[in-house]
């Protein structure tokens, strides 16, 4: 799966943000897309390190995932998540959210 380009990233967005007024609301409204279309779990690299991201959190008006090795759990903001190649099905949203916050948002 190729990232989205811009046309598609701002169709993201505003699906995601329609009825949002004000961030708290938008990052509400990226958390609901995540947890509707992010396929969990699938594994990824992190710090060198393969870890499971096995759910994600809305906490503080960001969004984490929740990341486990073995029995060790730790959350991680979404926006320092290094995708797979092949990301799993439903990284269209991180892409969109993560587009949010640097361009839509600023």
């Amino acid at each position: 799966m190729r990232s989205p380009n811009r046309a598609a990233l701002a169709a993201l967005v505003a699906e995601a943000t329609v009825d949002c007024y004000n961030d708290s609301e938008c990052v509400t409204g990226f958390y609901t897309m995540l947890d509707e279309h992010l396929e969990l779990p699938f594994q990824t690299s992190l710090l060198g390190t393969e870890v499971t991201v096995s759910g994600i959190d809305l906490a503080d008006e960001h969004i984490a995932v929740i990341c486990a090795r073995g029995r060790s759990r730790q959350r991680i903001p979404i926006l320092d998540l290094p995708l797979p190649t092949p990301p799993p099905a439903g990284a269209q949203w991180i892409e969109a959210y993560r587009h949010w916050l640097r361009y839509v948002r600023a």
